[in-house]
């Protein structure tokens, strides 16, 4: 699925794959109601699938990431995967052992149909005329991906915050399909603060003039509100003592107060780049959707509980937390680790003391290799 390494331990250059399904008259049902389709799902792939199909391993993103996980898109490609400490020879996904894959979500902006999509009914992006989704949905998609390529079940459903929702959807979903769900710095709801604060991106966003109703492809993107979005997102993704490490109250360019309103504070400017880098990548429609199927995310919707949700899994589970994440703090893997207990479930937690709050389990490499390297062995391929 790719191409010679170009230094150890990379998975190399790797193309991306398109799958389009739920063609008419036969389209995916959505949580909603509606239903939708043609569906195309942009995925990758690293490692090889074994004879017997039974090591294959799938990661899903967070809410701004994509299907490129690891390795290069192409030889100009100065930076890596998301994910590419992870992915790859040698690595937690091994990708001498395991067959490893990742989609983008539906209704995302990286290749996978969303609003910034051609609706064929019209010719024109869909816009707002895109179905709210859920993670449900997102799930349901990719088990459309697991059936198209032939493989019976997967040794692991792997995510980090959003990523984490949608492995324990696939663990309740699909009870029979996934061996064994792990769950980093997530949650199995959302809660108000985290609400809350998607309440404020989307508001930023939506109250941005160039965003026009949801109708702005062709045109001028609301790129402030987008960038705004993005800054109050980033904030909770860091942490307390990362940022002080990081920019303390250093000033950029002065050795005392302008007196203006100008960036002058270092954390400023790092927030206005982060917000420019995000709106040159992605859509502002697939914010508002991506993050509404997160504020919907409660497991035990539908069940009357959590405990009676999980006792459909038949997964193992691993759930990891980080002390300084307070978007999902440990309290919350600890919710979920409880009820698996009380529905004796096979499952394992860690909480790593880490300072990286909420991106800890994007940049805490080495330690969750070996903890998750060691609950695989386990599960066998």
């Amino acid at each position: 699925m790719q191409t010679k390494r170009r230094e150890p331990g990379s998975v190399g250059i790797v193309p991306h794959h398109d799958f389009t399904f739920a063609h008419p008259p036969h389209p995916f049902g959505l949580d909603s109601g509606r239903s939708l389709g043609p569906i195309t799902v942009r995925y990758e792939a690293y490692g090889t699938l074994n004879p017997a199909k039974s090591n294959a391993i799938l990661i899903v993103h967070a809410l701004s990431g994509d299907a490129h996980a690891a390795g290069y898109r192409g030889a100009r490609d100065k930076a890596p995967g998301w994910w590419d400490g992870m992915i790859g020879p040698g690595k937690a996904f091994d990708t001498e052992r395991y067959f490893v894959l990742c989609s983008n979500v539906l209704g995302g902006c990286m290749g996978t149909t969303g609003p910034s999509s051609v609706n064929p009914d019209t010719g024109k992006p869909y816009g707002l005329s895109f179905p709210v989704v859920t993670i449900r949905d997102m799930v349901g998609v990719q088990n459309a991906l697991r059936e198209h390529l032939g493989i019976p079940s997967l040794l692991a459903v792997v995510g980090g915050s959003m990523g984490g929702m949608q492995a324990l959807e696939w663990a309740v979903s699909f009870p029979d399909k996934v061996r064994s769900a792990l769950v980093l710095a997530s949650t199995a709801r959302a809660t108000a603060q985290a609400i809350a604060f998607n309440a404020v991106g989307r508001n930023a966003i939506m109250s941005d003039p160039s965003w026009r109703g949801g109708d702005y492809y062709g045109g001028e993107v609301p790129e402030r509100g987008l960038a705004i979005a993005r800054m109050v997102g980033h904030i909770t993704y860091l942490s307390d003592e990362s940022m002080r490490r990081k920019f303390g109250r250093r000033l950029r360019h002065r050795e005392k107060y302008g007196f203006d309103f100008s960036d002058e504070f270092e954390v400023e400017s790092y927030l206005q780049h982060q917000g420019i880098k995000f709106v040159e990548r992605f859509d502002a429609n697939s914010y508002l959707y991506i993050t509404k199927a997160m504020d919907y995310f409660d497991l035990a919707a539908g069940y009357g509980s959590l405990e009676k949700a999980l006792a459909r899994a038949t997964a193992k589970f691993l759930v990891i937390s980080f002390t300084s994440d307070w978007l999902y703090p440990s309290y919350q893997s600890k919710e979920l680790v409880y009820a698996l207990m009380r529905d004796g479930k096979d499952a394992s937690y860690v909480e790593l003391d880490c300072p990286f709050g909420h991106d800890s389990f994007l940049l805490e490499t080495e330690r969750q290799t070996q903890i998750i390297s060691s609950f695989l062995e386990g599960v066998g391929a």
